[in-house]
Formats: structure tokens, sequence, C-alpha cells
């Protein structure tokens, strides 16, 4: 089987945790006090919701729904 490539969202909380996303699979997320750990567990998470939507059609429909979002393009500040 051949591998997938899927995007994720970084960000850190106020308490210093690493929390990253996969916005093209609804509901996978976690956390790590460090990014090699966050690493590991988004591979987990992911390959869990991978797993779910083997069974679950809703979910399957869902992942189907997102996978024509548009691509990251970057991050900017707006002042007001």
């Amino acid at each position: 089987m051949a591998k997938q490539q899927y995007k994720i969202v970084i960000t850190q909380d106020e308490d210093g945790y690493f929390v990253g996303s996969v916005p093209s699979l609804p509901g996978c997320y976690t956390q790590a006090k460090s990014l090699p750990l966050l690493n590991k567990r988004l591979r987990e998470a992911i390959a869990l919701c991978l797993d779910v939507a083997k069974t679950d059609s809703i979910y399957r429909k869902r992942i189907s729904r997102l996978s024509n979002r548009p691509s990251f393009v970057g991050l900017d500040v707006v002042e007001v």
C-alpha cells in the first residue's frame, strides 16, 4: 500500500504543549510536550482515524468532503 501524506497544523498552547491537527481528517488531533513526540502521536492518531474510516461510511463521507480543501498558503498578522 502506498504511503499517503497529510498536512498538519501545529500550535503551542499556554501550557507549552504542542498541539497538532490534521485538517483533512475530522477530529484528528493530539498534543505533546515535544515536537518529536507530537510527530509520533500524530502518526498514531492518523492511523486510528484511517481505521475508523474503513468501517464508518459517515466518517468516510466527511473525509471526502474535505479532500478538495485549498492548500495552505501561509500565515499573516493583521493589526486592527
